[in-house]
């Protein structure tokens, strides 16, 4: 897989998505997995949409495999939740250059995703230093992970994004950047949705049990928790997903809009 870029800005009217403030950019990496501290974490694989905040409407989108310098540690035949192998990185772009692509995407932006404060934002940033680059700059950003374990709750089992794409039925996570994000928004739709109707009647539709334990699945070989190595090293929090769902597809402007009051609901979980 190499570059994949789409636009849609020349079907819309002009600076649609800037009039009341800035774009959102929702972006997620795809990295190795260190074997042990202080070995580099090098970005494998960048997928990002950038939405009009006011429709949550899908402007463009850009994904990119990234070669590492040393491509050794990318294995030969991929273990990992994402399938990326030393075959498929091998004729990828280096990240100098895609790095100015990268830039123009994200700097100025917001910049939202899952769990983006502790990894996606961290290693970005390193990326460009790696290469002597000045890194791009957010002018605010939405972690979905903070934002929803303080105002969603563990109802859906725990806070990872296969497991709250699971709980409304949205499919299973495919862990390669660009459908990732394209999820991430998905999933802040429905939980913003639940919210407002919530707010509405709280005494009738309120949750009764946000802190509900987590849900954990266990080989049926051998009754032991499954491990997510690749998964759990990373980005989302140490607890195990929700088994398989349905497969959906998430093309652009296939995603249902969202109101100005459950924009208004996520935004003050801030």
């Amino acid at each position: 897989m190499g570059c994949v870029e789409n636009k849609k800005r020349q079907m819309l009217k002009p600076n649609l998505g800037s009039q009341n403030g800035a774009e959102i950019v929702f972006f997620d990496l795809e990295t190795t997995v260190p074997k042990k501290a202080g070995d580099k974490i090098w970005v494998l694989e960048f997928g990002a949409i950038v939405v009009c905040p006011q429709k949550l409407e899908e402007l463009e989108s850009y994904c990119t495999l990234i070669r590492p310098t040393d491509l050794s540690v990318v294995n030969l035949k991929s273990g990992r939740v994402d399938g990326i192998t030393r075959g498929a990185v091998r004729t990828a772009p280096k990240f100098e250059d895609v790095a100015d692509r990268i830039f123009e995407l994200l700097n100025g932006k917001v910049w939202a995703g899952h769990n983006i404060h502790r990894f996606d934002c961290p290693r970005i940033r390193e990326a460009f230093v790696a290469i002597g680059r000045r890194p791009p700059v957010p002018v605010g950003t939405i972690d979905s992970l903070a934002i929803l374990t303080k105002k969603f709750g563990r109802r859906a089992g725990n806070m990872k994004m296969a497991t709250l794409a699971a709980y409304f039925g949205l499919g299973q996570q495919k862990h390669r950047s660009l459908a990732d994000v394209r999820m991430n928004l998905e999933v802040l739709k429905h939980c913003a949705t639940v919210l407002f109707l919530e707010s509405s009647l709280p005494d009738v539709l309120g949750c009764p049990n946000q802190g509900s334990p987590t849900v954990a699945t266990r080989s049926r070989s051998n009754g032991r928790l499954r491990s997510y190595a690749g998964e759990t090293s990373r980005k989302s929090p140490p607890i195990s997903s929700l088994g398989y769902h349905r497969v959906l597809p998430y093309e652009r402007n296939t995603i249902v809009k969202m109101t100005d009051q459950q924009i208004e609901i996520l935004s003050k979980a801030g």
